[in-house]
């Protein structure tokens, strides 16, 4: 019995003793296998994660493209300029340093307070600061022959951004600035990084804010580069393992005309307006200007709080954009495309003849609706008109037109809808309709509304571009060809379709004729028929800001400056094969022929090299 016991205790033992080899086994295979996948299969991942714990990648600033006009001369470019830098981890004592260095080169208390602020930060790791930016000539003489005395400290090229028209440039062009929170994460560097970029420019990093700079951003920004730095383990930078450049970014050939622009600006003085002219072969925006305006180079590399305040409080809105984004009375410069909706329509035809007295009266209700000629011009067909812009004729036609359809009609020639292609922030301007009207006034659309339509005034504002693009579609026989301000060949937008308005060719002969004797023969703009060798076709327009019944009246209007008729002319030339269109608005300018008509013509010469 005690044998049996035994037997089976020493069994169980036995079995005991086997599990636990095996437990024991099985535990010595599974610590082999980690050993193996750390040493062999995963090697290659834990090496990677330890030197990423080494590595540190910054990244490196691209230089931006060069914005050029149509002859490729330089509207905005990258000037060099040279900063002083210091090593903050080298430098034990920041305050002694600089004065040290004040013989040599001269810093304002804003400097040294803002280089003692910034210092404990940097020194942390081995980051360039910089001390003092835009060194003088004789700054960086000074400097170079003592600058054995300053080991750590040094002087680097940066880069800033500037136009040599910063002004009458500055609506089109935009500006740039800085982009504290800048990202690219197509570069492959982490958010945390960025912050450490090694600089191209002397602001930092700087993206488009406004105009082209902002609407090709991308196109101007260039391709980050980086630098991989090895760190040691309290994170400061010891040495560079790897570079990768940047790459520049690709320069913007528009088809602004530098000398174009130029004329604009002179002619126009110091008065409010806009002026824009288009290639009537390309649709190229040649000119694009707004004046009062502002300078880029100041935004872009510098301007006070105090200056920017006075920006924006100036009454006169230098940062509006007259030319997209002013909303103006059309005037007498609609007239043509009320004729060529009566032609469409057979409401009229060139040989009909009517009488003008100098008013039109409303059959419904007997209003009045006054032209500015007193007695009016006596028989007048669509040709004679057009040339002495004969309002009754017009409030006649209007007065016969469906608005409705006339609205359509509109829409065809840009008005209410946005006509350029890449122009920053442009304005749409109001093309009305009976619908709207009902929808926003819950009253209908009268007759009387589209008699003042025919002249221009009334609810239909347009902006100066799409007064220019207008004025191109007639100039080119009804073809239209969406403006743009950079090249096609370049453009990086969509490109929208173009319709085309209709018309017989005796018809588009009969209004260039027409449009021509405006200012070639005794029409409203012939004050200006010798101001050049060549013959131009336009229509001028003088928008009133208020409804007057009186000549006394008006002439106690115009005691008040902002409250005179704006001045306007739309033309285009040469003729009788013209090249370009132009449209010009002068806010407060009175007289559009004898006003608005010099600063076209003008623009006119400078395109055509005849000045």
């Amino acid at each position: 019995m005690i044998f049996e016991e035994r037997q089976v205790e020493k069994n169980n033992f036995s079995s005991r003793a086997i599990f636990l080899f095996i437990l024991v086994g099985v535990g010595f295979l599974v610590v082999l296998f980690q050993v193996f996948s750390l040493q062999v299969s995963s090697y290659s991942s834990y090496e990677i994660a330890a030197l990423n714990n080494k590595n540190y990648s910054v990244p490196v600033q691209p230089l931006r493209g060069e914005i050029l006009d149509r002859n490729g001369e330089a509207i905005v470019r990258n000037e060099p300029t040279f900063d002083l830098i210091t090593q903050p981890d080298l430098i034990e004592d920041p305050e002694l340093l600089l004065e040290i260095l004040k013989p040599v080169i001269h810093l304002s208390a804003a400097e040294e307070s803002q280089y003692l602020k910034k210092f404990t930060e940097k020194a942390f790791v081995n980051k360039e600061l910089v001390l003092k930016k835009d060194l003088t000539i004789e700054e960086i003489a000074r400097f170079n022959v003592r600058s054995f005395g300053f080991k750590n400290i040094f002087i680097d090229k940066r880069h800033r951004r500037i136009s040599d028209y910063p002004k009458i440039f500055s609506h089109v062009l935009g500006y740039t600035s800085r982009a504290d929170n800048q990202y690219d994460s197509s570069v492959g560097i982490p958010l945390s990084h960025w912050v450490d970029a090694e600089l191209t420019y002397e602001n930092g990093l700087i993206n488009g804010k406004t105009g082209l700079e902002e609407t090709y951003n991308k196109h101007l920004l260039g391709k980050y580069g980086q630098r991989i730095y090895e760190i040691n383990a309290r994170g400061r930078l010891v040495k560079t393992l790897e570079y990768y450049p940047p790459e520049k970014g690709l320069d913007l050939i528009t088809n602004l005309d530098i000398e174009a622009q130029m004329s604009a600006a002179k002619a126009l003085g110091d008065r409010k307006g806009a002026v824009v002219a288009i290639d009537l072969s390309s649709g190229g925006i040649n000119v694009l200007f707004s004046a009062p305006n502002y300078s880029t180079n100041k935004l872009s590399n510098g301007m006070s709080v105090k200056e920017f305040k006075n920006l924006i409080q100036n009454p006169d809105k230098p940062f509006f954009n007259r030319a997209l984004q002013g909303r103006y009375p059309p005037a007498s410069t609609i007239k043509p495309a009320i004729g060529m909706f009566g032609l469409t329509n057979k409401l009229v035809a060139w040989d009909d003849e009517i009488d003008d007295p100098g008013f039109f009266m409303l059959p419904e209700n007997g209003r009045i609706y006054r032209g500015w000629k007193k007695g009016g011009h006596s028989n007048v067909n669509l040709k004679k008109a057009l040339m002495v812009s004969s309002n009754t004729y017009f409030f006649k036609l209007a007065y016969q037109s469906n608005m409705k359809d006339l609205a359509s009609y509109f829409s065809l020639l840009g008005f209410g809808d946005k006509v350029c292609s890449d122009c920053f922030d442009e304005d749409q301007a109001f093309l009305p309709t009976p619908e709207w009207k009902y929808k926003n006034f819950n009253v209908p659309w009268f007759t009387g509304d589209t008699v003042n339509i025919g002249v221009g005034q009334g609810y239909l504002v347009a902006t100066p571009m799409q007064l220019a693009n207008y004025i191109s579609i007639i100039a080119n026989k009804g073809q239209s060809i969406t403006p743009s301000i950079v090249q096609a060949k370049q453009k990086i937008l969509k490109q929208e379709t173009a319709s085309q308005v209709l018309l017989s060719n005796r018809d588009w002969a009969n209004m260039h004729d027409a449009l021509t004797s405006v200012i070639e023969g005794e029409g409203t703009a012939s004050s200006i028929k010798s101001l050049k060798t060549f013959q131009v076709a336009g229509k001028s327009g003088t928008a009133e800001l208020v409804s007057l019944d009186s000549k006394e009246a008006y002439l106690e209007v115009r005691d008040t400056e902002l409250l005179r008729d704006h001045s306007i002319i739309i033309a285009f030339g040469p003729m009788p094969n013209p090249q370009y269109a132009v449209s010009v608005v002068i806010e407060n300018g009175e007289s559009g022929g004898a006003v608005a008509g010099p600063v076209a013509i003008e623009v006119l010469k400078s395109l055509l090299n005849e000045q």
